[in-house]
């Protein structure tokens, strides 16, 4: 079964992700600080991370920094854990490089789902042909290859990623409405009709 590493100062919160997940099957790990945490991916080597944004000493965005720049670490699949007043900090962290963020206090059947989702991602890339599938898919090369403008790459490269259109709201500090405008924009130029048949044409336009 796969292994699960939860990084959080707050005890009760850790606690709780960790039942959740272990009463799947889930191997699972535990570190109480952002230190700890970037040790035990490397000495672990989990399947994904779980990991709250506010911990002193080693933030969230210092301990997904950390690992996006070890080679070793930079792939795995990382959630983060916040709070509602934090929204700067989620744009922040998905713009390093995390997959996903979920609300404290978290509900187990969301924190379910978002974990079976990003491991299922990382078994669907982990083929020879797409060893790294996100530094391919840069808004940069979206834009000449679609023949997009600089804010739709970025809108279409988040699509790409599997974010829906509140989360590339957040990140790109843009209201809803515009995400759809944009989209309703991108879909015309490629030809298509929804968000599926954009990532498809977009990675088919990339070569992969």
């Amino acid at each position: 079964m796969e292994k699960i590493l939860v990084i959080d100062d707050e005890s009760r919160m850790r606690k709780l992700v960790v039942e959740a997940l272990a009463v799947e099957g889930y191997v699972m790990v535990e570190a109480n600080n952002g230190r700890e945490g970037v040790a035990l991916a490397g000495r672990e080597s989990p399947d994904l991370i779980v990991c709250d944004i506010t911990m002193p000493e080693m933030n969230g965005h210092r301990v997904l920094q950390t690992l996006r720049d070890q080679p070793a670490t930079a792939q795995i699949p990382f959630i983060f854990l916040t709070g509602w007043s934090e929204r700067d900090d989620v744009r922040a962290g998905m713009n390093l490089g995390a997959d996903d963020y979920l609300v404290k206090p978290v509900d187990p059947a969301e924190l379910l789902a978002a974990v079976r989702s990003r491991l299922q991602r990382r078994k669907q890339t982990a083929g020879p042909a797409n060893n790294q599938p996100k530094a391919e898919a840069t808004p940069a090369a979206l834009a000449i290859a679609l023949d997009l403008t600089a804010r739709e790459a970025e809108i279409l490269y988040w699509v790409v990623q599997g974010k829906t259109n509140p989360e590339i709201g957040i990140i790109l500090s843009i209201q809803l409405t515009t995400v759809k405008k944009h989209l309703e924009s991108i879909y015309a130029k490629l030809g298509v009709e929804n968000r599926t048949s954009a990532v498809t044409t977009a990675l088919e336009k990339l070569g992969r």
